[in-house]
Order: C-alpha cells, then structure tokens, then sequence
C-alpha cells in the first residue's frame, strides 16, 4: 500500500522528468518580463510592455491608507469603468521595482482589484488602466509610510 510520502515522491520524480525533458504545458513557463520589472519610470515601464506614454483619467480610481504604518504590507485596491479594460497594472514610483502587480482581466470579471503592497518610503502609487484597444490610463495616490518595508 503506497503512503502518502511515496505519491508525493513518485508525482515530483515525474514533474522534474517532464521538465528535464521539456514537457511541461507552456502556461507553466510563462513569459517574464524582465525589463518591465527593471524599469525605474513610468515611461521606461510603459515602453517595456510595449504600450504608449498613460495619460490621467477619472475612469480609473485607486484605493489606499494616507498613512500607512507599516511599508511590508499596504493594502492598496484599483479599479476601472472603463468599457474593455484588459489588464490593471499596480505601480509604487520610489520602490526599486517600480511594477508591483499586474492583473488580467476578462469581461468575465469585475474590473477591480485589491491587495497588499510592500513599499519602502512614501511615495506615489499608481492604478493603470490598459483597454483592449490599448489605450493606457492612470489615478495616483500618495501614500505615506512610517515604517519602511523594504528593509527601511
């Protein structure tokens, strides 16, 4: 009779084979975006998914504390009325990663979003708002953080 441990091992032995061989279905190798990451502006951001220069809209709303207390976990929500909005994009302008999150949307879904950032000083935080004809919208809120969370 086979314990749970043995499947488990069994079930590892054949993922890493799969992946040793190429195998694996191509969602779970998932494209990174690298520069996206690695981009210190907006406009550097922008360019690095391949979309024009955001422009500031009252379409796009975002949500967040005005002081926060402790940078490691903020809780920040965005969200659209844009009709087709394909992806919400959470940005914190003085992190070293300026991208935080990104989000697909589809019309199977509301166009709002809610999480937890890390953020290292106050600043800026941004929602943008791409739409399925590629137009690239923003809403900031500043932000501020008592206690770093990026090892501040």
């Amino acid at each position: 009779m086979q314990t749970r441990r043995d499947m488990l091992a069994r079930s590892a032995s054949v993922a890493a084979a799969l992946a040793g061989l190429g195998l694996l279905p191509q969602a779970a190798q998932a494209a990174w975006p690298q520069a996206a990451f690695e981009a210190k502006n907006m406009g550097e951001l922008m360019k690095a998914l391949g979309y024009s220069a955001p422009a500031e809209s009252k379409d796009v709303s975002i949500t967040g504390p005005d002081i926060a207390e402790n940078g490691a976990v903020v809780p920040v929500g965005a969200a659209t009325t844009l009709a087709g909005a394909k992806r919400l994009l959470l940005l914190v302008e003085k992190n070293p990663n300026m991208l935080a999150a990104v989000f697909d949307l589809t019309d199977a879904v509301e166009p709002s979003i809610s999480t937890r950032v890390k953020m290292g000083q106050s600043s800026n935080v941004f929602a943008v708002a791409i739409t399925a004809d590629n137009k690239v919208l923003y809403a900031a809120k500043e932000i501020k953080v008592t206690l770093g969370g990026c090892g501040g």
